[in-house]
């Protein structure tokens, strides 16, 4: 898989995506339990309709995401919903809907927080970097990356510290949005998963140029 920096390619039906953004200079995201707890409420409110998502980390600057876009035909029905017109393929961008949907869930948030803080302008770099998942080892990779991404920064010791990432989610049975069956059936059953993700630099690439 390419390693170039792809900010701009277009997300697409049916492919699986880890998204990744910042906050702006020195700013942070999230400084209390409150705000990260409305950011999963907020991404559900505004993607579960586009995509399903796999596993995320969140932590005070910046996060990430693995997701996977649903089919076209879901894509449609739901621009047909939202927008009112029937889809045309001549005046319609399905990538654009996709793409304005996390447009809509980072404005929303910003505007969260900055009513919250008293503060203005944007909270976010103007890019959400995205690259697509051409591999089975990549997307072992990228779930692997995210759970210990907090680890990598230096916010926990050990996996599972870290209260604001999809790790212990995987490993428990508490009900959950996220595709647990999935990425656990992926790896084999919980036990593999766990022994899996307790590897150190496992990466197949470097670790991301993101944070």
């Amino acid at each position: 898989m390419s390693r170039k920096n792809q900010y701009y390619q277009a997300l697409l039906p049916g492919e699986s995506y880890h998204l990744f953004t910042r906050a702006v200079g020195k700013e942070k995201l999230f400084t209390s339990r409150e705000n990260y707890i409305s950011f999963l409420r907020k991404l559900k409110v505004h993607t579960a309709a586009i995509c399903c998502l796999f596993c995320y980390s969140l932590l005070p600057n910046h996060f990430h995401l693995l997701i996977k876009i649903h089919e076209e035909a879901i894509i449609i029905r739901y621009f047909e919903h939202i927008k009112k017109v029937k889809f045309d393929r001549s005046k319609h961008d399905l990538s654009d809907f996709i793409m304005e949907r996390f447009s809509n869930l980072l404005n929303s948030y910003t505007k969260m927080f900055n009513i919250r803080y008293d503060r203005k302008g944007g909270l976010f770099i103007d890019y959400l970097k995205r690259d697509k998942v051409e591999s089975d080892s990549d997307f072992t990779s990228y779930v692997w990356y995210i759970h210990n991404n907090a680890v990598h920064h230096g916010y926990t010791r050990a996996l599972g510290e870290w209260k604001f990432d999809s790790y212990n989610t995987m490993i428990s049975d508490a009900p959950t949005a996220i595709m647990r069956e999935e990425v656990l059936n992926w790896f084999g059953n919980t036990e593999k998963f766990i022994e899996f993700h307790e590897q150190k630099n496992y990466a197949k690439f470097p670790i991301l140029d993101t944070d």
